[in-house]
């Protein structure tokens, strides 16, 4: 299912560490890894269009895992 959504870019130190999106509604997003080091920076704003991976489990277990096909910064 691909998805547009806006969030804030969090590092979570779960494991070996995760990137997340947290939305404006609360929604936490696990970003998959390989995503554009662009877009990997805590605390930046974001909007994402990607694709929800519903095949894929990761150790960090913070939400579903979205695989990022591009995004704006705000």
């Amino acid at each position: 299912m691909n998805i547009t959504v806006k969030g804030t870019i969090e590092r979570r130190d779960i494991g070996m560490g995760a990137w997340a999106l947290v939305t404006e509604e609360g929604t936490t997003y696990q970003i998959m890894r390989g995503a554009d080091k662009k877009l990997l920076q805590s605390g930046q704003k974001a909007e994402v269009n990607g694709k929800v991976r519903e095949d894929i489990m990761t150790n960090a277990a913070i939400g579903p895992v979205l695989e990022v096909n591009s995004f704006n910064l705000i």
